[in-house]
C-alpha cells in the first residue's frame, strides 16, 4: 500500500466465531486508546455461527496513528475471541496491477476511474500476453508489461509476474479479461489478492463469442461476475454481480456491448469494495460489509 505521512483513521476488518461481547471488547479497545468509531458494520451468519464486522475509526486528538502498534495491541484482544482480523490506514491507497489480454473494456474502466478519483488505488503496472493495449496503458501514464504466454513458457511467465508483484509492492491483482489460465501454484501465491471477471448467463456459454451463443439460444438476462482467484477455475468467492435484461429485438453485437457493461461495472465495484476493506471471505463465499 501506499501509506499517508499522517495516518487519522483506520479500518479494523475481523471474523471470528459468534459470541456475546465481541462488539462491546471492539469498541472498548477503540474508546481505551482514544479513538472514536466512524462507521461500523456487522453480520453474523447464523448457518456458520460466525460474526463479521468492519469498524473505521479516527483519532481524537489530532495526532498520528501508529497502526502496526495499534494492531499488536489488538492481538490481545483477537486471541481472546479467536478472531481473524486486519488493521490498516484508512487513507492507504492500494497498489494494483491489471492483467489484460486484447478486451479493452475493463481495463479502460479500471484507469478511467482510477484517474478521476473514482477508485482510490495506484495502478503500478499493466501486464498483458499481448502488445495490443501498450498505447491505452500509455495513455493514462501507466507502465505496460508485455509478457508472452506460451505453453512453453508459461512457467517462466508466472515467474515474471509474482516476481513484479513482490519487487512492486503490489496488494491487489485484477485479471481484467485476462485469457490466461493462472496455474495452481500462482493461484495459491495470489490467494486473497486476484480478482477475476467472467460472463454468467443461464445456460452458461463457454467458449468463443460466448454472447452470440446466448443470442442464438434467447437468452433474456445476461451478467458477470466479479470473484477472488481460485485453483478451481471462475469457482472462487463471489464478491459482485451485475446482470442487465436483453431480449429478441436486439442483435448479438448489442449483446456483446451490454455485456461489456456488466463486467466492467461489477469489475470495479468489486475491486472498490476489496480495496475499502469491505470484503471478509466466508469460506467458499464472501461478506461485503457496506
Amino acid at each position: 500500500m501506499t501509506r499517508s505521512p499522517a495516518a487519522t483513521r483506520g479500518v479494523l476488518s475481523l471474523s471470528c466465531p459468534d459470541r456475546i461481547g465481541i462488539v462491546h471488547a471492539v469498541s472498548g479497545f477503540l474508546a481505551k486508546h482514544g479513538f472514536t468509531i466512524v462507521q461500523s458494520q456487522q453480520f453474523g451468519a447464523e448457518d456458520t455461527g460466525t460474526f463479521f464486522m468492519r469498524v473505521e475509526f479516527a483519532v481524537c486528538d489530532g495526532e498520528s496513528l501508529d497502526i502496526a502498534a495499534l494492531s499488536a495491541a489488538f492481538a490481545v484482544v483477537a486471541d481472546d475471541f479467536g478472531m481473524t482480523f486486519r488493521m490498516v490506514d484508512a487513507s492507504s491507497r492500494q497498489r494494483l496491477v491489471i492483467m489484460v489480454s486484447k478486451f479493452a473494456h475493463c481495463l479502460n474502466d479500471l484507469l478511467f476511474r482510477a484517474s478521476v478519483g473514482g477508485l482510490d488505488i495506484d495502478v503500478v503496472a499493466v501486464v498483458s500476453n499481448h502488445p495490443d493495449l501498450g498505447r491505452l496503458a500509455d495513455h493514462y501514464g501507466v507502465p505496460f508489461r508485455h509478457i508472452p504466454v506460451t505453453p512453453d513458457t508459461k512457467k517462466q511467465a508466472e515467474t515474471e509476474l509474482l516476481d513484479l508483484v513482490e519487487r512492486e509492492r503490489v496488494d491487489l491483482v485484477v485479471l481484467a479479461r485476462y485469457m490466461q489460465i493462472l496455474s495452481d501454484e500462482t493461484c495459491h501465491a495470489l490467494a486473497g489478492r486476484a480478482i477475476n471477471i467472467h460472463h454468467s448467463m443461464l445456460p452458461s456459454f463457454k467458449g468463443a463469442r460466448p454472447y452470440h451463443q446466448a443470442h442464438a439460444r434467447g437468452v433474456k438476462v445476461i451478467g458477470a461476475t466479479a470473484h477472488y482467484v481460485t485453483a478451481d477455475l471462475d469457482e472462487g468467492p463471489i464478491i459482485e454481480q451485475e446482470v442487465l435484461r436483453v431480449n429478441h429485438t436486439m442483435s448479438a453485437e448489442t449483446f456483446a456491448a451490454r455485456g461489456r457493461e456488466t463486467e466492467s461495472k461489477a469489475l470495479a465495484t468489486a475491486v472498490r469494495w476489496h480495496t475499502e476493506n469491505r470484503v471478509v471471505l466466508n469460506g467458499s463465499s464472501t461478506v461485503v460489509l457496506l
